[in-house]
């Protein structure tokens, strides 16, 4: 009886299965927020295509991310680091342009899920890349003068109820006017969450966001302007993240705009 090729086959045994299982345990650890961000770049830059010659492209303008965020808590760290000082669309264009890239005009958007889907590759988040072609716009099709833009609120205190405006920039805050330390007026907000006016609008900041008309496009873009509890839109059940330093995201009719814990809605009547 072979006793010692039995007992050698099993040790052989056992340690393949100790050592899958800690395989697993190490797949199964959730990263941090800056190794989130460093897979990210590292998917971003293996979608650089060489076009020849030693040049190499970046061929998307558009990337969407979906990340996983079981927990306010979890989220909350996601979006100090995503808008930190250099904010994720900032790092996505830094590693392009390392690589060789013409910096791209490329828009970044964020929407945070409960649970990871089963077709991603990685764990914490999926990226999907598109190359979406800018409309053609000559001197006749352009809009110089913005539409009507309704703004309503849902949650919060606001000086108005709703808001029916025509501008190419409209300021979104707590309080009419924000003045620095020595109370000379640096910004007037169009839209007003009043002071005093409970916890959810102490939530938003007295600069908060803005929205701004492009003329070519005729399109309106909510931008985040540095706000404490931060900026999103919800749209059809899905929450897109409104990071400051980026272009901004596009709104469309009854999107919901939450500004920190308040809540607004917006719509386009002439559209």
């Amino acid at each position: 009886m072979d006793v010692l090729g039995k007992a050698r086959r099993l040790e052989s045994t056992i340690a393949a299965k100790l050592d899958e299982a800690a395989k697993s345990l190490v797949r199964s650890r959730a990263r941090e927020p800056l190794e989130i961000v460093a897979a990210i770049l590292e998917a971003v830059e293996r979608r650089i295509e060489p076009t020849g010659r030693g040049a190499r492209v970046f061929p998307f303008n558009r990337i969407e991310l979906s990340v996983v965020a079981p927990s306010r808590e979890a989220r909350g760290r996601l979006e100090a680091v995503f808008a930190g000082d250099r904010p994720l669309r900032t790092r996505i264009l830094e590693k392009v342009q390392s690589a060789g890239c013409a910096p791209p005009d490329v828009v970044v958007e964020i929407q945070y899920v409960d649970r990871a889907e089963p077709h991603w590759s990685a764990p914490e988040f999926d990226l999907q890349f598109a190359r979406v072609a800018e409309p053609a716009v000559d001197g006749a099709e352009v809009e110089p003068q913005p539409g009507q833009i309704d703004i309503r609120v849902l949650r919060g205190d606001m000086e108005r109820w709703a808001y029916s405006l025509s501008a190419p920039r409209i300021d979104i805050g707590r309080g009419a006017e924000v003045r620095d330390h020595r109370n000379r007026l640096i910004r007037t907000n169009h839209v007003v969450f009043t002071e005093g006016g409970g916890d959810v609008n102490q939530t938003v900041s007295r600069k908060h966001a803005h929205i701004a008309y492009e003329p070519l496009t005729g399109h309106f873009r909510l931008h985040d302007d540095g706000s404490e509890h931060g900026t999103e839109i919800v749209r059809g059940g899905r929450t897109i993240a409104v990071l400051r330093g980026t272009r901004g995201v596009r709104l469309q009719s009854d999107d919901d705009v939450v500004l920190g814990e308040a809540r607004v809605r917006i719509r386009f009547p002439n559209a």
